[in-house]
């Protein structure tokens, strides 16, 4: 089935359970990989769990051409449906999953992920024609997209947004979903426990070019032991000209959730329940360092640590202080070693 824009929002809460493979693909690979994730958390809750999740790429799977209908007719260990997700998706994966769609599971489901398709791609063409299938296109998000995203983010935090910075921040921060969101996350760590309405110029001082990569690089850097990769990050921060109440309240936010993960497995809590239990989840491609951090850092030391991040945020907002030096130092000391 091909769906139209205005059927796209209904089916990503709601999917379509005549559809038993859905293709996801466009040009915008981080609005693809969120809608892979939403769609498959209707299936399975935990999209790392081994035994009902299992993820491809086309070369995998044409490789071992069985494996697909092997894995999608498999029944759970655990009990439940299950997930197959295919990465990188290909026209070469059109004979196999011509041939899948002849007689698929009606339990488990495959997303497969894409760049972008042309209209003449047999894999996209395949998945438009067939009843039992879906292609769900993932365009760059224009303005009023991009508004609308904007207002319900921040409305989640409790901020409301001048319309003059809603089109500003729309017409500036456009491209993959994944920067978009990344942006987003800054201006909320810039505006911090003030909740007035979020300004124009509130936008302006805090969304630069500088996209999600460079703070993630950072803030795992710094919580890593990898002092060059944490320095090298804020290097290019500064260089973008991302306010260092950003780059401080970034690292503040990250140690908070790993004091709070770390506290709730301290508590009893199993560790995949408590990650999940994180508002927003992190990032897929983050969690296994995340993970690390967990175990390489202690209680104590993300206590200590976060004291020591919110007394350099005191200290960098007096007149006269280095503030690029002093965040420096507070980053190498950071990465030095773990607690």
């Amino acid at each position: 089935m091909k769906l139209s824009y205005r059927d796209i929002d209904p089916f990503i809460k709601n999917p379509d359970p005549a559809a038993r493979v859905i293709l996801i693909y466009g040009p915008d690979s981080g609005l693809v990989s969120e809608r892979a994730q939403i769609i498959g958390k209707t299936i399975v809750d935990d999209l790392t769990d081994p035994f009902n999740v299992v993820t491809f790429t086309s070369d995998e799977l044409t490789e071992d051409t069985a494996r697909l209908s092997d894995e999608a007719n498999a029944m759970s260990m655990m009990g439940g449906d299950r997930l197959i997700r295919i990465r990188e998706g290909a026209d070469k994966l059109t004979v196999m999953l011509k041939s899948y769609l002849e007689d698929p599971s009606q339990n488990n489901l495959v997303i497969i992920e894409a760049d972008n398709l042309g209209p003449r791609s047999s894999l996209r063409l395949l998945c438009e024609k067939a009843k039992n299938a879906a292609a769900l296109p993932c365009y760059i998000e224009d303005q009023r997209d991009l508004g609308r995203l904007i207002r319900e983010s921040l409305k989640a935090e409790g901020l409301q947004i001048d319309m003059d910075a809603v089109n500003w921040m729309g017409a500036n921060i456009s491209g993959d979903r994944r920067k978009v969101r990344s942006e987003i996350e800054k201006l909320i760590l810039y505006k911090g426990p003030d909740k007035s309405q979020v300004s124009l110029s509130d936008v302006q001082a805090c969304c630069g070019e500088a996209g999600a990569q460079s703070l993630d690089d950072l803030i795992y850097g710094a919580g890593g032991s990898d002092a060059t990769g944490a320095l090298r990050a804020y290097t290019t921060l500064l260089e973008e000209g991302v306010p260092f109440i950003v780059i401080l309240r970034a690292l503040q936010r990250h140690f908070r959730r790993l004091h709070i993960t770390k506290a709730r497995i301290e508590g009893g809590e199993a560790p995949d329940r408590a990650l999940k239990m994180l508002s927003p989840p992190i990032f897929f491609k983050q969690q296994k360092r995340f993970q690390s951090q967990l175990t390489r850092w202690s209680l104590g030391g993300m206590t200590r640590t976060l004291s020591k991040l919110s007394e350099l945020e005191a200290q960098c907002k007096k007149t006269g202080t280095p503030v690029e030096t002093v965040c420096a130092q507070a980053i190498l000391s950071i990465s030095a070693t773990a607690r």
